[in-house]
């Protein structure tokens, strides 16, 4: 496989990052310091200290390591894909970012995934006769270009023929990734699917495909790893959101179908 590039440049894996902001630990831990100094007077040191502290824990890695434990289950990741005549590589999309030169590109995750998808995709061209790419991921985050359409251009440079990719660039969530990749589905018939995504969306990703009458084999692309330290690091953070935000996606599944709404 070539390296990843955008025309002449190359994308560096090493300095793209998942770049989103951590709105839930944030709000969190604000919403801690505002009740120790409104509501408890007698508590505001107390509550202080351990807002901080939690902070720290998060930003350390000592509590995102379990978070992240949590949300990645160990998938087995040297299984090679069974491919079938007729294969479907099915990619989910993870956000897009601006780069220093304010162009939208694929975030670091993203790549992982591409890569994946591209190398899958490779070999099962040696071994079936029908092999399609369907990239799912619509503009949640509401830039200039979907995740669908901005990945393209990179999964071209990956020898992934224009011909055997599917772009799916409306769905904004897990779960719209799984309902409106089935309607694409529908109409053909593949004898096999295969999910690639990171291993911490995997676990939520195969609950809502399930939800939908579909058993993909799982392909990971890529883990998230906490650094241990002293200092705070951001990607500690940011590794901490995701896990918080996969897990709680995860029990709010179970909720709406205990009550019916999935």
């Amino acid at each position: 496989m070539q390296p990843l590039r955008r025309d002449s440049k190359l994308v560096d894996l090493s300095r793209k990052t998942y770049v989103t902001p951590f709105k839930l630990i944030l709000f969190t831990l604000l919403a801690l310091f505002f009740a120790a100094i409104v509501l408890w007077k007698r508590a505001r040191r107390p509550l202080a200290v351990c807002t901080a502290a939690l902070f720290w824990l998060l930003a350390a890695g000592w509590l995102t390591v379990p978070l992240l434990h949590l949300a990645q289950p160990r998938w087995q990741t040297d299984t090679p894909a069974r491919f079938a005549p007729r294969t479907a590589i099915i990619m989910l999309g993870g956000g897009t970012v601006y780069d220093d030169d304010h162009v939208l590109v694929p975030p670091r995750d993203v790549l992982a995934r591409i890569m994946a998808s591209a190398q899958n995709y490779a070999a099962c061209k040696r071994a079936a006769a029908i092999c399609h790419v369907i990239v799912s991921g619509g503009n949640p985050q509401r830039h200039r270009a979907t995740e669908a359409d901005t990945y393209l251009p990179y999964l071209l440079r990956q020898q992934v023929p224009r011909a055997d990719i599917v772009l799916e660039n409306s769905s904004r969530t897990t779960y719209e990734n799984a309902r409106n990749v089935s309607a694409v589905l529908e109409g053909s018939r593949y004898d096999s699917l295969i999910l690639i995504t990171s291993a911490y969306q995997m676990p939520r990703a195969m609950l809502d495909f399930h939800r939908f009458g579909l058993a993909p084999q799982p392909m990971i692309s890529n883990a998230r790893r906490a650094h241990l330290g002293v200092l705070p690091r951001y990607d500690n953070l940011v590794s901490a959101e995701i896990a918080l935000h996969e897990l709680i996606g995860i029990a709010q599944f179970h909720v709406y179908r205990a009550i019916g709404w999935f």
